[in-house]
């Protein structure tokens, strides 16, 4: 199993511009390796997981995220890739098709203002499934959770 630098953040202006390269390597034509997203499915799912992180939407909990998520928190920011074909949470599933131009468009955008605001514009809220989580935590699973889903589609 091949390890990746998951120390990486967000907030690092250089990481952000090498996500934003690998995003414009992405196309509609864009094929999955794995899982059963479609590209512009997978680029609105990974804006709705960065709208949670800045506060913007708060996603419902479940009762196993209160119970077990926290036990689980370090898998969202070690140096592990995320598994291939891990489960959605239900809150960032996104059902019908989705205009590529317009959610990549959203994606930049959104990236770059977490970049930009920093750990100050983290949400307070938690996680909907790891729970509480430092700015850093956020920045760090973040990165990993993209890397993770443009590797599902070979950028």
């Amino acid at each position: 199993m091949e390890f990746k630098n998951y120390r990486k953040n967000l907030f690092e202006l250089e990481t952000l511009k090498k996500i934003l390269e690998r995003m414009d390597k992405l196309t509609p034509a864009s094929q999955r390796l794995w899982g059963k997203m479609t590209v512009d499915k997978m680029l609105v799912h990974c804006t709705r997981a960065l709208q949670a992180a800045m506060g913007i939407t708060k996603p419902n909990r479940s009762w196993l995220s209160y119970t077990i998520g926290p036990l689980f928190k370090s898998i969202y920011t070690n140096e592990k890739p995320f598994s291939k074909n891990t489960p959605t949470d239900a809150n960032f599933v996104v059902a019908d098709a989705q205009n590529f131009e317009q959610g990549k468009a959203n994606l930049k955008k959104l990236l770059t203002k977490f970049n930009e605001g920093g750990p100050k514009n983290v949400t307070k809220n938690a996680h909907p499934f790891f729970g509480k989580l430092t700015p850093a935590q956020w920045s760090r699973g973040q990165y990993k959770h993209i890397d993770h889903h443009f590797g599902q589609f070979g950028v």
